[in-house]
């Protein structure tokens, strides 16, 4: 059941199923809720599961032109204190991994665990600051093409051929992104911080999930950044999208790192 949530005048759609510890789930750019689908359904039999729309995706609101790590933070902070959350294990996916190492900057006390989904602590570098920037101005006049050649992105070449139907369904959800949202979130990435020291200094349980062939991440520099981090990390043989791509392997994993949170 979804439920709507009034953040600085905007309406913030979440869900609740389960009972138990409290695990939250953030999805990535140009996705939303829909995505945690099969991951929710595992999870919530033993947990209380909470997803959100993030500003600007499925049907939250926007709020401006820039929705930065730390605006969205907040939404998510707005939505656990609603509910009286005080303790949470939160997995984020992609652009939702940021989303949670800004919540968990702000409230390292309400962190029991960390997992990030086909994600970085690391900020954009240059050339992808430029590429972000660049698909703003192009996205104003060519929406439908420029989010078919960002999802078609995220997958591995063969799972472009095995996961069709998959695909199309989220790039269907993809296309209800609203241009400002799309817009506000490439710029919430583009200038959000280096968040390293958020993993390094705290000793909750972390974990990385990385895709051998993401075509976005560099799958080495996601193992390299988790050893740095003290951070657990499972490697899959896909991409980015490891919730289509390696679906049931990404469910057994989620499910070991709840239990040693």
């Amino acid at each position: 059941m979804q439920n709507t949530l009034q953040f600085k005048n905007t309406n913030i759609t979440f869900s609740v199923e389960g009972k138990g510890a409290t695990i939250v789930l953030l999805h990535g750019f140009l996705e939303n809720i829909s995505m945690w689908s099969s991951v929710k359904t595992a999870l919530s039999k033993r947990n209380k599961v909470i997803c959100i729309d993030l500003l600007g995706h499925g049907k939250s609101e926007c709020i401006g032109y820039v929705h930065s790590m730390e605006l969205m933070a907040e939404a998510v902070e707005a939505v656990l204190k609603h509910l009286r959350i005080r303790k949470s294990i939160v997995i984020g996916h992609s652009m939702g991994g940021y989303v949670a190492l800004a919540f968990a900057e702000k409230n390292l006390s309400k962190i029991k665990g960390l997992c990030l989904m086909n994600s970085t602590s690391l900020p954009d570098d240059d050339e992808r600051k430029t590429l972000r920037a660049r698909a703003n101005k192009m996205i104003q006049t060519n929406f439908k093409n420029m989010v078919r050649l960002s999802f078609a992105n995220l997958f591995s070449e063969k799972s472009r051929n095995n996961f069709k139907d998959e695909m199309q369904s989220a790039l269907n959800e993809a296309m209800q992104t609203p241009i400002q949202g799309y817009i506000a979130c490439q710029e919430g990435m583009r200038i959000r911080p280096n968040r390293i020291d958020v993993l390094k200094n705290n000793d909750f349980k972390k974990l990385f999930i990385i895709g051998e062939k993401d075509p976005v991440l560099k799958s080495q520099e996601l193992i390299e950044e988790a050893k740095e981090t003290n951070s657990e990390s499972v490697v899959f043989e896909e991409g980015h999208m490891s919730h289509i791509e390696n679906k049931t392997a990404l469910i057994t994993t989620l499910k070991k790192f709840v239990k040693t949170c």
